[in-house]
């Protein structure tokens, strides 16, 4: 066998991030009562959500933003695309996103089926994620992937995010993995395939979405979840 230790993404990769962030998005719309505060159509709240969140933590990634104002200027903004700038009420969405969302449990197609293969095989599975410790670890007990995982690794127990090699570094320290028989596994070709070059290890493209780039070529390319029985 030569993986032993096998590094998943979690959000995008297993946890389907889009569906859940919808449900919990329509919830707020809902419960705060969006459409009488001039937020007059959740289809477009909704997409500017989704431009505003990933401009932010790519700011993030960077390190030009913290964590604190992620979580509710991405909110803020898209309140003021519909001219509204309440900060408060902003706040109030990023704190009530933040406490619905790791609630959520909507997985992609073959994740507990594949997951339940591979450790049927003595795989050593582990999570390699850029979200939150307490909010990924919500996510996992909830959606029931919390059973799979031997060691959890967030950029926050970390002090580091995905691509840059630190996270990885942390990771191989924490599960003893050696870099010749471990494999990222995620579905970012910019965090988690070149995260993963950037540290030496193969990877695994987990294309849900069929997009390419010239410019990154990963070690496998699955379009599912479950084609990788044919990898492992």
């Amino acid at each position: 066998m030569k993986y032993r230790d096998l590094f998943f993404d979690l959000d995008h990769t297993l946890w389907d991030f889009e569906a859940n962030s919808r449900q919990t998005l329509e919830q707020l719309y809902k419960e705060l009562e969006l459409d009488k505060k001039g937020i007059y159509d959740f289809e477009k709240f909704y997409k500017n959500y989704l431009v505003h969140n990933d401009r932010l933590w790519e700011r993030y990634r960077n390190g030009y933003i913290k964590v604190d104002e992620l979580r509710w200027k991405r909110m803020w903004l898209t309140l003021l695309d519909f001219k509204n700038g309440d900060e408060g009420l902003a706040r109030e969405m990023g704190n009530l996103f933040l406490e619905f969302l790791p609630t959520r449990k909507i997985l992609f197609p073959y994740a507990i089926e594949i997951l339940g293969y591979l450790s049927a095989k003595d795989y050593r599975l582990h999570l390699i994620t850029n979200g939150f410790e307490k909010t990924q670890r919500s996510k996992l007990k909830n959606s029931g992937l919390d059973k799979f995982f031997k060691e959890v690794i967030t950029s926050e127990s970390s002090n580091s995010l995905k691509p840059h090699k630190e996270i990885f570094d942390y990771a191989f320290k924490k599960t003893g993995a050696k870099k010749e028989e471990s494999i990222m596994i995620g579905d970012s070709l910019e965090v988690d395939i070149q995260g993963a070059i950037n540290a030496g290890i193969d990877q695994v493209y987990v294309n849900h979405l069929s997009t390419q780039d010239p410019d990154i070529e990963p070690t496998y390319t699955v379009y599912s979840l479950i084609e990788l029985e044919k990898i492992f």
